[in-house]
C-alpha cells in the first residue's frame, strides 16, 4: 500500500533493552543512564526515564504514515483488539475501536469483526482512517 509503518510495543513488566556482554549493556551496567549504538543505516537508543507515553514516543517517527501501538488498551487511540478463543473472555480495551480481530463470538455494536488471518481487510480498515 506504500505506507511507511512504525510500531511501538508496550511491555507491562519492564524489559532488558540490550543483550548481556555487549558494550552498550556493560555501559548501562556501569551507570550510564543511556546508550546509543549506530551504523550507517540504523541506530538504537536506550535511555532510562521516569515515565514515557506512546504520544511522546510517536515523535521519534515523524516520517511514518501510520504508527501501530501494541498494547495501550486504556489509551484513547483507535484500537484493533485481537481476541482468541481459549485465551480471553471478551474485549478489555477502552473505546474507540476500529475493529475486533477474532475467531470467537464477540461483538461490539458498530465495530467491524475481522477474521484473525484477514490481513487485507485489517489493512484497509487502518488506511480508511488516514
Amino acid at each position: 500500500m506504500g505506507l511507511k509503518v512504525a510500531v511501538i510495543k508496550h511491555d507491562g513488566h519492564d524489559f532488558e533493552p540490550d543483550v548481556p556482554r555487549t558494550d552498550s549493556f556493560m555501559l548501562r551496567q556501569a551507570g550510564a543512564y543511556g546508550a546509543a549504538v549506530y551504523s550507517s543505516k540504523r541506530f538504537l537508543v536506550t535511555r532510562t526515564v521516569s515515565e514515557i507515553t506512546p504520544s511522546e514516543l510517536a515523535w521519534f517517527f515523524p516520517e511514518a504514515s501510520v504508527i501501530l501501538l501494541e498494547g495501550g488498551k486504556n489509551t484513547l487511540f483507535p484500537k484493533i483488539e485481537v481476541l482468541r478463543q481459549g485465551y480471553c473472555q471478551g474485549p478489555v480495551g477502552r473505546e474507540p475501536y476500529l475493529a475486533l480481530c477474532t475467531d470467537g463470538p464477540w461483538l461490539i455494536s458498530g465495530v467491524p469483526v475481522v477474521a484473525l488471518d484477514d490481513y487485507p481487510r485489517l489493512a484497509n480498515i487502518i488506511v480508511s482512517i488516514l
